[in-house]
Formats: structure tokens, C-alpha cells, sequence
């Protein structure tokens, strides 16, 4: 098993310099660090995005060979036992893509990620693609919360069904997590969303933000987004949010299949650093962010992508 590695200094001190990396060994193609020094705490995030029901390796092409869901297990629950500080998000369009979808309505996809133990996940476009019944229909099956915040859902099916923020403590360290969904008008056909509202996400972020740094005082604030990466013109994307917001430390992103070689740094709106990562599709990458913490502020962190 492949992988890039990625350190990077910023300003900040967010993520680790070459002299940290130098104390890292690859064992069992795991990435494992240094002796944490005393009052340090390290958060791990595994993140996925735009898996599109690819439950088996890919075949043919570039790729050959490459993802499915039993390689991707099996890397989750090695770094599991290297950290059980660890938390596991998708960021969207768990769906459509491959003849299980077609035949099984995403019922496979779902009892897989439970099975793997996702902690939390948000909605993409193509999560409606069997309708938002269809997507309702499933819910039983996830034994992990939907998080998507600027999605309302007040008069369909799916109302009162996700959360627009979750909260999650690991070693002490409370984490907030929010999602954010794409506008579906032009991308998905209204009859699959019916009345689901789409409030602007930026807008929506603030007021998330707010809730997980004043109301429910948050160490870290994580941005599970299906918005793209980034695009031309005033369309909101995953760095625009970031440098349109402020509290935010890290945005996984979903929707535009971006294959980052090095997570984006971006100077958010009170000139601190974000970090913005997206980790391809289909189920080839597994993106992991190690957050080291002392006295609940960030001292360091180190990225690093699996190729499954």
C-alpha cells in the first residue's frame, strides 16, 4: 500500500515542521508518531468524499485495482488501534455510481459504513438520486449520524432525521462537527428533493461556528462540506467558506472529485489558518489529519493520505 505524505509549516504553527516528520516510522503501513510529550493530546480524522457506491476495488484504467471497501476497513481499523482517538466522516454522494446502487438502493453502502464504524456523515446531491424517500428509506441502516446544517427539511420525509451540528469528545478534546450541502437546484431534479430548502452556507456556517465555539466550547471545529473545492466566478466552494468564516480549523471536502496532493492552507477572515483537504472519489484515497492539542489549543498537525 502507497501513500503521500504531506508536512507543511504555517504561521500558525498548525501543521508540524520537517524536523517532527523525522521522527515518524512506517510500521504495518501505518503511520506512527513520536512519543506524545506530557499535557499532549492528538485527535485523528479519517475522512472519505464521493465514494459513489464503489463497494469493490476498481477495475481497469488508471486505477485498476485500487479502493474497495475491504482495503479501506482494514487501513480504518490499523490506525483505530494506533489511536483510538480517532474519528471517521464522509463528506457525501455515498451514492449512485456502480450496479449495487441500482440494485440495492444504497442499503450496501450504508450497512458498510456502519459496519466500518463512521462516527458522522453529510449529504451530496447524488444522495438523492433515489429520492429523498429512497435516502429516508435508509436511514435505519446508518448506525452514524447524517450532519448536514444548511439543508432544511422542516416539510419532507426527512425532517427531524439529521443534525445540523454534532459534538463529539476524544480524550478530553470536544470536537465540533457541522456539514454543508451543495445548492441541488440544477443538479438534482426537484421531484428527488421536493421541498428541502437550501439556506446559504456561509451564512449558515457563521451561525454554526458560533453555536460550537461559544454554546458548546469546542476545541476543534470541523467542516464536513460538499460544496467543491473551488471554482471560477462568486460560487461558493470549500475556500471560499474558509476565508469567508472565522473558527473553523478544518474543511474535508466532497462534490468536485479533487485529488489534493497537500491539504490547501487558507487564511480565514481574521487572518488564521484553515485547513482545506479533499481526497478524490470513488473510495481510492483515504484522507487522515492528525490534530495534536495542548491545554485544548492546536499545537500541531500532520496530513496524510492513504492510496487504498
Amino acid at each position: 500500500m502507497e501513500r503521500r505524505k504531506f508536512i507543511r509549516n504555517t504561521s500558525a504553527g498548525m501543521v508540524a515542521g520537517a524536523a517532527l516528520w523525522s521522527n515518524y516510522a512506517l510500521a504495518n503501513g501505518i503511520l506512527t508518531g513520536p512519543e506524545l510529550e506530557p499535557g499532549t493530546k492528538k485527535i485523528t480524522i479519517l475522512h472519505t468524499n464521493d465514494t459513489h457506491s464503489h463497494i469493490e476495488p476498481i477495475s481497469g484504467g488508471r486505477n485498476d485495482g485500487r479502493g474497495g471497501v475491504a482495503r479501506r476497513a482494514a487501513v480504518i481499523n490499523k490506525v483505530r488501534t494506533e489511536n483510538p482517538n480517532t474519528l471517521l466522516l464522509d463528506c457525501g454522494d455515498i451514492f449512485q455510481g456502480t450496479p449495487y446502487f441500482n440494485f440495492y438502493g444504497g442499503e450496501l453502502e450504508i450497512k458498510l459504513m456502519s459496519m466500518m464504524g463512521y462516527d458522522a456523515a453529510t449529504i451530496g446531491n447524488h444522495d438523492f438520486d433515489n429520492s429523498i424517500e429512497g435516502l429516508y428509506k435508509q436511514l435505519p441502516n446508518a448506525d452514524f449520524d447524517f450532519v448536514i446544517s444548511n439543508y432544511d427539511f422542516s416539510n419532507t420525509i426527512m425532517d427531524g432525521h439529521t443534525k445540523p451540528y454534532k459534538v463529539m469528545v476524544k480524550d478530553g478534546v470536544r470536537i465540533g462537527l457541522f456539514g454543508v450541502g451543495i445548492k441541488l437546484d440544477g443538479l438534482v431534479d426537484p421531484k428527488m428533493y421536493k421541498e428541502t430548502v437550501y439556506n446559504d452556507p456561509i451564512e449558515v456556517a457563521k451561525d454554526q461556528i458560533k453555536t460550537l465555539r461559544e454554546t458548546e466550547k469546542c476545541d476543534l471545529v470541523i467542516c464536513m462540506s460538499h460544496l467543491g473545492y473551488s471554482y471560477r466566478g462568486d460560487r461558493v466552494s470549500d475556500l471560499s467558506l474558509a476565508a469567508a468564516t472565522s473558527g473553523i480549523d478544518l474543511i474535508i471536502g466532497g462534490h468536485t472529485h479533487t485529488f489534493l496532493d497537500a491539504p490547501e492552507i487558507v487564511k480565514n477572515a481574521t487572518g488564521k489558518d484553515v485547513m482545506v483537504n479533499q481526497v478524490g472519489c470513488y473510495g481510492i484515497n483515504l484522507g487522515r489529519i492528525d490534530f495534536y492539542l495542548k491545554e485544548g489549543k492546536i499545537d500541531k498537525g500532520v496530513d496524510v493520505v492513504y492510496e487504498i
